[in-house]
């Protein structure tokens, strides 16, 4: 059966005219935990010109592979398997787009991905990350304290991030903050730009 996320139709459009901006000039993406599927084929059919490389746990391929296969796009590429530590793969990108990750690992995968991230983004990649933040140690919202609250019951390792803490793992690896947008249900779409050598 196909896997289908209720919250990929929610957030999909206001996650796209983020990417529609700053992956205009981009062309080829590493998209980090593809989960359903659902997000690549969006953006895929939305974005023409992008080739879209998914990735997920080898337990959420299959699901990926399906969304892919019906939708029948020509740049969305079969999905690698690729956790925080990798492997990562052969060949470098100049975007990469993750959504609802970073809140799901632990701390030393969070710390480990942009490590991973560091050997396959290209000099002046943009980077795009969605997902719910604290900032300044304080959550933005009461229903994200909640979530943190139900993230931490089912992982304790698991929990939502500080702007900060990951702001400062994008600045190790050479990326500026270039946007910070509210996205709906206290969510955001965090962009970075990798300064060219």
């Amino acid at each position: 059966m196909k896997p289908y996320a209720e919250a990929c139709d929610r957030n999909r459009e206001p996650i796209l005219e983020v990417l529609r901006e700053h992956f205009a000039d981009r062309h080829q993406v590493l998209e980090v935990g593809s989960g359903t599927g659902q997000h690549a084929v969006h953006f895929a059919a939305a974005l023409p010109h992008l080739i879209w490389q998914t990735s997920d746990l080898e337990a959420n391929l299959s699901g990926i592979r399906t969304w892919i296969e019906e939708a029948g796009l020509p740049n969305v590429l079969p999905p690698l398997e690729l956790g925080s530590g990798g492997p990562w793969p052969d060949r470098r990108f100049d975007a990469c787009f993750t959504a609802n990750t970073l809140h799901i690992m632990s701390w030393p995968e969070v710390c480990a991905l942009f490590q991973g991230l560091a050997a396959v983004l290209t000099d002046d990649a943009v980077l795009a990350v969605y997902g719910p933040f604290n900032y300044d140690g304080r959550f933005t919202s009461e229903s994200n304290a909640t979530f943190d609250v139900w993230l931490k019951q089912r992982a304790s390792h698991s929990g939502i991030r500080d702007f900060a803490d990951v702001d400062a793992l994008a600045r190790s690896i050479g990326c500026s903050l270039v946007e910070d947008r509210a996205m709906p249900a206290n969510n955001r779409t965090l962009v970075w730009r990798r300064a060219a050598a």
